[in-house]
């Protein structure tokens, strides 16, 4: 998959909980969760979200790894089908 159909699902998922929130106002270097400015359930949805659109698990394990929209696309972009 690409990069821009992995930042598209991203920014679907994201709209699930912060539909306020305009692609254009996302900078993919600063840190994703201040950006939206929402908290860990949040966070859970969205993952769970990404799950559901794109089939990739993310084990409570990599939560650390996944903290600007650059690595999202990253990490996605490594594991998806």
């Amino acid at each position: 998959m690409d990069e821009q159909t992995i930042r598209d699902t991203l920014f679907a998922a994201l709209r699930t909980i912060a539909p306020e929130v305009a692609p254009d106002d996302i900078a993919a270097d600063r840190p994703l969760r201040d950006q939206v400015d929402r908290d860990s359930m949040d966070f859970l949805n969205f993952l769970i979200r990404l799950h559901e659109r794109l089939g990739v698990d993310v084990p409570e394990s990599d939560y650390a790894k996944l903290v600007t929209l650059a690595d999202f696309v990253a990490y996605l972009q490594a594991r998806v089908r």
